[in-house]
């Protein structure tokens, strides 16, 4: 049974609902909707991944909307810190650990989650102090039965397992102790947004955060 979430400030708010939505890619005239359309589901948080020519700005547009928490991920120099700083961003995600990263979060009082997928990056990232972590790319990395293995060593950290976590499977991971959320795309891919079908948003997302409330229980 997945523990109850105790992490303190921003974090702690992105893993209430269980899930975060992971944005890949968005056209900047689709953001307010699908905002809404979260916020309908009872799962108001965003993380806008750098990816695209216009992540900066969709980040912008989101974090506009006091009811949304909005975080930026696929973040992997210092200078992309600085920027999502700017463009509201209230916490960082990134694939893996850089301690330059790292460290310029710190120095801007911003929350981020490190990615990892080996117990020695989980060491590093320790001794940066970080102790909820991305267990990335979840599914290629061992998945559940390696959430399992790495709570032995790992008994008082916090993973939020991202890549290849799906309505299918997030279940599995949520249903772990040490598992305070999972992101994913399912409910917000750009096949949905791109098609304005927003209407299915809501549906995948409320069913998200059902989804979630069952496992932890």
């Amino acid at each position: 049974m997945a523990g109850p979430v105790t992490e303190p400030g921003t974090v702690g708010l992105a893993c209430a609902a269980g899930v975060i939505p992971v944005i890949p890619v968005l056209e900047l005239d689709r953001v307010n909707r699908l905002g809404d359309a979260l916020k309908v589901a009872g799962l108001p948080i965003a993380e806008v991944t750098l990816r695209s020519a216009t992540a900066i700005q969709t980040l912008q547009r989101f974090a506009a909307d006091p009811e949304l928490l909005v975080g930026a991920g696929t973040v992997v120099r210092p200078d992309q810190v600085e920027l999502a700083a700017d463009a509201g961003a209230r916490f960082i995600v990134t694939p893996g650990i850089s301690e330059r990263v790292i460290q310029r979060c710190h120095q801007l009082g911003l929350p981020v989650i490190p990615g990892i997928s080996t117990p020695t990056e989980i060491i590093s990232a320790l001794d940066l102090g970080c102790q909820v972590l991305k267990f990335f790319p979840a599914q290629a990395s061992g998945g559940v039965a390696m959430i399992a293995a790495l709570e032995g060593p790992f008994p008082d950290l916090r993973f939020i397992p991202t890549g290849g976590v799906t309505a299918e499977n997030a279940s599995d991971y949520l249903s772990r102790r040490s598992v305070v959320a999972v992101g994913g795309s399912w409910m917000v891919s750009p096949a949905l947004a791109g098609a304005g079908d927003f209407e299915t948003v809501v549906t995948l997302a409320a069913q998200a955060v059902a989804l979630a409330a069952e496992a932890r229980s």
